[in-house]
């Protein structure tokens, strides 16, 4: 017998999202009658424990007979099995220094550490995320707070409403007036963003129609790849070559700056690709930017006013473009701009974003999991083992305290 775990998710704020409905496990037991879910039971999951237990799961506090164990994001130390093999977001990839302390239990307790963020194709795409519903609800915020901000319409939160089909109800009667969104990114947040952007009927136009054009009604433009990014040496953009040797690269995102209204900001994002403009280019008379919904959320990272993250309930934080400092939101002027910052934007949908993240776990990864089989997706995510860093990951070594 194979038992699967689902952890209680632990963290502050809360996150309600779960890697698996109640029906996708049942799903899988039935596919896979050598497989039995032990669900921790939590007062906070978007589905209930009734629901589990409606779909003959076991709810149980104890998950030590499990030997896998599924979570969302970083599981607490304390709460972490000695041997077991782990699956969640632990955001170590990155050597982050708020997860030292769980990088080190990992190894200490030798812990099989699959990250979400590194399954990845053949190719290097990733397989599985939440990043398309961060950019749904992503957007929609990013529309709110104009609204907000200028008292131009209203919007109702999307963490007040069920699910997705709710929020595309609630743009029955929603106009909104002649304004221009630039939208960034090329990943599955940027395709969240414009699948409400097309629902919403705001029309797409080309990155140079939408520099040099006006239009009395609302219009969106994406740009990507060659459209941000140009290789100093001669001006070309060679995606591979891009990730391989950011700083080889200069960002043309500044013209964007000057005749946008929002920006709804998708890019990846590491130290060494450059930010899509500088603090000192939002003391330009010229820049006409008003509200950044900076969906990816890096800190002083592609969008140098991002301070650091929000919250669901409290999203947005104004900046002053003279000051260069930290204000008030929804001043009604363009002397400020309005940045929503919120880095976990899926759980304002979590029902729909679980059932779509325990969708693609279903397809690319339980089967293996199951089977023993180590894929090479599986190996590429591995993060460490017993008590090791693996070796695509041994640059982690000094943040691992490896010697």
């Amino acid at each position: 017998m194979i038992r699967i775990g689902i952890v209680r998710e632990g963290k502050t704020p809360q996150d309600n999202r779960t890697p698996f409905s109640p029906k996708q496990c049942k799903e899988i037991q039935d596919k896979y009658p050598q497989v039995q879910f032990l669900i921790q039971p939590s007062s906070i999951r978007c589905f209930t424990n009734e629901e589990y237990l409606a779909q003959d799961l076991i709810v149980q506090e104890d998950l030590s007979a499990c030997s896998i164990l599924f979570g969302v994001k970083e599981a607490l130390i304390p709460t972490l099995v000695e041997g077991k093999t782990y699956l969640f977001f632990s955001h170590t990839k990155k050597a982050q220094p708020h997860n030292k302390q769980l990088m080190l239990a990992l190894l200490d307790k030798k812990i099989k550490m699959i990250d979400y963020e590194c399954l990845t194709h053949e190719d290097g795409h990733r397989m599985i995320g939440f990043g398309y519903w961060a950019g749904v609800v992503g957007a929609h915020n990013g529309l709110l707070t104009y609204g907000k901000k200028f008292q131009k319409y209203q919007l109702e939160p999307v963490h007040g409403m069920k699910n997705f089909l709710e929020l595309k109800e609630s743009y029955e009667s929603f106009v909104i007036p002649p304004i221009k969104i630039v939208v960034t990114g090329s990943g599955r947040v940027s395709t969240g963003v414009l699948d409400i952007l097309q629902y919403l009927d705001i029309s797409e136009v080309s990155p140079d129609d939408f520099l040099q054009k006006q239009y009395n009604y609302p219009v969106f433009t994406h740009v990507k790849g060659k459209d941000l990014y140009q290789r100093k040496l001669d001006g070309s953009y060679n995606r591979e070559h891009f990730h391989q040797n950011p700083k080889e690269y200069s960002c043309h995102f500044l013209p964007y700056t000057k005749v946008s209204d929002i920006l709804m900001n998708g890019v990846y994002w590491d130290k060494n690709i450059p930010p899509l403009f500088e603090l000192k280019d939002l003391q330009d008379p010229s820049f006409t930017l008003s509200v950044i919904a900076d969906i990816t959320c890096d800190e002083n990272g592609s969008i140098p006013c991002n301070m650091g993250s929000t919250t669901i309930a409290d999203p947005t934080y104004g900046f002053d473009k003279k000051s260069l400092a930290r204000t008030t939101p929804f001043l009604h002027t363009t002397d400020t701009i309005d940045v929503m910052a919120v880095d976990n934007l899926p759980n304002e949908l979590p029902r729909d974003a679980s059932k779509y993240f325990g969708g693609y776990l279903l397809s690319y990864i339980v089967p293996d999991l199951i089977a023993s089989n180590e894929s090479s997706a599986i190996q590429r995510a591995t993060i460490c083992e017993n008590g090791k860093l693996t070796a695509q990951f041994s640059y982690l070594k000094e943040y691992a305290n490896e010697i």
